[in-house]
């Protein structure tokens, strides 16, 4: 218990402090290159940093804590501490053991946070103060598909749940039958009412005898049930950076309109399964390192093993990338490579457990 705590302790100390150096490396460069363009009001400012801060945090959390080990590896040997457990009897499991552990809560802690709207969707928020002056900018001319009906808002404001220039086209059999006009909608109890609408209705018959378009007023309509304003617009604007809860609710609701969602599952796994990249390198790595500096180049090593990370987390970074524009599968471009990391991390520890 002693070990761990005394692990666990310097392990946390070295993660806090690269983590804090890297995100403010980020953030104060990314301030220097665009003060310009940022609106003079200091609220918006501060406002713009903190979401830039988020999103380094999304970013680097996972390599930090890869680094963390690194740097609490060399420390351990530097100070002979770890010669030290392994003459007290301790297995190199053993000492292993709270990096494992700490850097999965970690990463359990990290995927919670993206239930919350701010951190996920932090970098589209602070784009959006950058250009607009504004964290949620409303979005234009969006339109789409519900069951059978086609759905078109002239604009769309997620902030106040409302849209305004609202067409509902309904389609039989690829024939256009009916037309409901409205000049603003509101989303609540999970629908979106419109107060006051206008339905014109085609005749199935366009002949000259025919009876002509129908107009009639339509007062209290609630239509869309289920698509909430975020989940909209970041489904039909192609956004990927979705909360856990919307990705979760989009998923369900476009799967039974028989609507791609590869890019609403890559979400999911970018979520879920790809920050577990880092206890299997943590694993992978950990067992590459002599426990003397008699048998090692301190320098070496950690120009080595720092380069190696970023290598694969860089591979790693643009598989997702990929994955987003739908240029390969999700399930190779985020899943397969963490499973294989997995599966070799999983041959180290059972080979050293049995040389127990």
């Amino acid at each position: 218990m002693l070990l761990f705590k005394y692990i666990s302790f310097h392990y946390l100390k070295f993660f806090f402090i690269i983590l804090s150096a890297l995100v403010m490396f980020l953030v104060g460069f990314d301030y220097m290159d665009n003060a310009d363009s940022l609106s003079e009001s200091a609220n918006l400012v501060l406002i713009y940093l903190v979401y830039k801060v988020f999103f380094a945090i999304d970013m680097l959390l996972p390599l930090s804590l890869i680094f963390a080990m690194i740097s609490t590896k060399i420390f351990l040997i530097r100070s002979n501490a770890l010669v030290s457990f392994y003459s007290l009897g301790y297995s190199r499991i053993d000492v292993l053991k709270p990096f494992v552990v700490v850097s999965t809560l970690v990463i359990i802690l990290f995927i919670s946070l993206h239930s919350l709207s701010s951190f996920s969707r932090a970098e589209e928020f602070s784009k959006n103060i950058r250009k607009n002056s504004a964290y949620l900018s409303p979005t234009k001319d969006l339109f789409f598909t519900h069951k059978d009906k086609y759905i078109y808002f002239s604009e769309m404001l997620p902030l106040q749940e409302r849209a305004e220039g609202i067409r509902v086209f309904s389609i039989k059999d690829n024939i256009l039958k009916e037309v409901i006009v409205a000049s603003s909608a509101i989303y609540r109890d999970d629908s979106w009412y419109i107060a006051k609408a206008d339905i014109i209705t085609k005749p199935d018959d366009m002949s000259f005898d025919s009876p002509g378009m129908k107009i009639k007023e339509a007062k209290s309509l609630n239509i869309l049930e289920g698509f909430r304003p975020k989940m909209l617009d970041q489904v039909y604007e192609g956004k990927v950076n979705f909360t856990i809860k919307n990705a979760i609710d989009a998923l369900f609701l476009l799967k039974d309109q028989n609507i791609n969602t590869s890019a609403i599952k890559g979400a999911l796994y970018k979520i879920f399964i790809y920050p577990f990249f880092v206890p299997c390198l943590v694993v992978i790595i950990f067992f590459f390192v002599p426990i003397s500096v008699r048998f090692l180049n301190v320098s070496l090593f950690s120009f080595g093993a720092i380069l190696a990370t970023l290598l694969f987390w860089g591979i790693l970074f643009m598989l997702i990338e990929l994955s987003n524009n739908k240029t390969i599968p999700s399930e190779i471009g985020v899943v397969a490579p963490v499973v294989i990391l997995f599966l070799i991390a999983t041959r180290q520890w059972r080979k050293y457990r049995i040389r127990r």
